[in-house]
Formats: C-alpha cells, structure tokens, sequence
C-alpha cells in the first residue's frame, strides 16, 4: 500500500499506516509503520486485549504526528504512534484516555496493561 501511495504521489513526504491482525474480536496482534522521505520505519508488534477496535487508527496517526511535531526522531514517532492507538483500543469509545506519560512509557517498551 505504502509503495502504491509514493509512486501514486511522488512529491508526499510521508505515508503511515497501522498493521492488525485479529485473532477474535478481543485479540489483536497490533503494529504500525511509516514511509518518510525513501526511509521505512516499523514499530514493535504486540498483542492486545482489545476493548473497542474504532478509534485504533486515528490513535495511531494522532501519536505519530504528535512526535513529528515534538521534534522527536522518525522512529520515535512512528512508536510514540503505534502506542497511542494501542492503548486506546483498550478504552471503551474511540476516545483517548491514555496520558502522554503513559503513551510514552508504553513506546518505550512498557506494557499495554497501564496503571490507572
């Protein structure tokens, strides 16, 4: 997809995307990745008990271009992304109840299983 979208678009900078695989309703193998300008980045994969899949995308967007614009690097953003939609699908509704401190923790290896 993300090879179709640069040929497609040769002047775009940036094409992000998540990686799911669902095991049942409730179990996701969940992961995501970014082309940046010729550069793939991958986040790590893991999986999730899954409360409420919708949102899991934006999620995902919302916490990539939260670490672009944070001056953080490719991959951390692309992390920084991929945790944040994880940990709203374990939200009910489609909305994030996740910190940026535990999103942060989260990116940096911590667990989907967050104290609240």
């Amino acid at each position: 997809m993300i090879d179709k979208a640069v040929k497609k678009f040769p002047n775009v900078k940036a094409v992000a995307t998540t990686l799911r695989e669902v095991h049942s309703t409730n179990r996701h193998t969940w992961g995501a990745v970014a082309w940046i300008n010729g550069k793939t980045f991958q986040s790590p994969m893991c999986e999730l008990d899954v409360i409420d899949r919708v949102g899991g995308g934006d999620g995902y967007a919302a916490g990539f271009i939260y670490g672009l614009l944070s001056g953080c690097s490719e991959q951390e953003a692309v992390n920084l992304g991929w945790a944040h939609g994880a940990l709203l699908t374990t939200f009910p509704g489609d909305t994030t109840m996740a910190t940026v401190e535990q999103v942060k923790a989260f990116a940096k290896g911590g667990s989907a299983r967050i104290q609240r």
